[in-house]
């Protein structure tokens, strides 16, 4: 089974690819940032203008257009699923409950201070403990389940200020 990459162009248009699609994509690299592609028997140059690997966000200059192009894989379509972003952890006020499962222990208090990777929870999920960390510092504003609740998929488990 091949991958499946998810594209967005300018925020605006949004396209699926498959591994398959892009081995078959008859493009030819002439320098480190340059390429010649050919689309149904035309010719068109691009230029990759700058890149960030850890938010795969590229600037693509084709012709004389630029675009902004965003890639996401199977597993960066599953985090941001869960409720979670790569590269944007720092942003994040709320933490959501992943998977549904049982809070065995919560390790923080309402006004208290926190550091990032911090224990802040305990969920089993699947007979599996799964140790949920805090992915900034910052202080807990409110804690919305206690020790012994069920919780969905999704579900507000703590919000920071």
């Amino acid at each position: 089974m091949s991958q499946r990459f998810k594209v967005s162009v300018n925020e605006t248009y949004e396209f699926s690819f498959s591994e398959e699609d892009l081995n078959s994509l008859d493009a030819l690299q002439t320098s480190s940032s340059q390429y010649h592609v050919l689309k149904e028997g035309h010719p068109f140059p691009a230029e990759v203008v700058s890149k960030s690997f850890l938010n795969r966000k590229y600037m693509v200059k084709v012709k004389n257009e630029t675009y902004e192009v965003a890639i996401k894989n199977e597993l960066d379509l599953q985090i941001a699923e869960m409720g979670f972003s790569l590269g944007s952890s720092k942003n994040i006020s709320n933490i959501l409950a992943p998977m549904p499962g049982l809070i065995l222990d919560i390790n923080v208090k309402e006004g208290e201070q926190v550091t990032e990777d911090s224990p802040l929870l305990i969920l089993e999920a699947m007979k599996m403990e799964n140790i949920i960390t805090s992915p900034r510092e910052g202080v807990i504003k409110t804690i919305t389940v206690k020790k012994g609740d069920k919780v969905d998929k999704k579900q507000l488990l703590i919000s920071f200020e």
